[in-house]
């Protein structure tokens, strides 16, 4: 089910990057509870998967897919300067996060939690 057309696509330059964010949203089973909290700051939302969403806007692009548990898997690649406002959209939206942001060759050079 896609919940949003609306957003911004990525912007091309980040493109190049590959995924370089990876986390889990704690708390949540269900990844369309994730989607909408991204839908409802702007975001673009379409399916990947039968319980999967790729969500984008022009510094991010992530696809969120639920893992055993209750937990929520994130990885793709955001603009590095703007991971705490991608950790604020998670922290506002109520939901339990950790994310981690590697550098071109896959080294670990920040982490967040909430």
């Amino acid at each position: 089910m896609d919940i949003s057309d609306e957003g911004t696509e990525l912007d091309r330059r980040w493109v190049e990057v590959g995924n370089n964010v990876s986390g889990i949203v704690r708390g949540c089973r269900d990844a369309l509870i994730v989607a909408e909290c991204f839908v409802r700051a702007g975001w673009g939302s379409r399916s990947s998967s039968w319980h999967g969403y790729e969500l984008e806007t022009a510094w991010c692009q992530v696809e969120i897919e639920p893992i055993e548990g209750s937990e929520v898997l994130l990885n793709g690649v955001v603009d590095p300067e703007r991971l705490d406002e991608l950790g604020g959209l998670l922290h506002r939206s109520g939901l339990g996060f950790s994310l981690e942001l590697y550098d071109g060759d896959r080294v670990l050079i920040r982490e967040i939690r909430a």
